[in-house]
């Protein structure tokens, strides 16, 4: 079982910057593959990025060159650094924890572009 608490969420301005932190607890982090999704109102929820095991990344088109993921097993987290923010960005963030059968996701954090 793995439990995730993301954190960093608000209020910024268009072509502000926010960084998202997701702190995973109740199992060994570093198996783990961890992903960022988020959820506008009246849409599906959808992947952001992706950071596997051996560090290596993905990202959606929409946010390419925008937003960066990271991960520091030591401290059993993941970032998500999101720069450039657009209005099209305000979203309920969702850290998600996944390999093999199992897959877990935080309580999410609200990130809201607006001037």
């Amino acid at each position: 079982q793995v439990q995730l608490v993301e954190s960093g969420g608000g209020l910024v301005q268009p072509g502000g910057s926010l960084r998202l932190s997701c702190a995973a607890s109740g199992s060994i982090f570093s198996i783990y593959h961890m992903a960022w999704y988020r959820q506008a109102p009246g849409k599906q929820r959808e992947l952001v990025a992706l950071i596997t095991t051996g560090a290596g990344t993905t990202y959606a088109d929409p946010v390419k060159g925008r937003f960066t993921i990271s991960r520091d097993n030591a401290k059993n987290t993941v970032y998500l650094q999101m720069n450039s923010l657009k209005p099209e960005d305000t979203a309920v963030y969702y850290c998600n924890a996944h390999r093999t059968s199992y897959n877990y996701w935080g309580q999410g954090t609200q990130v809201t572009v607006s001037s």
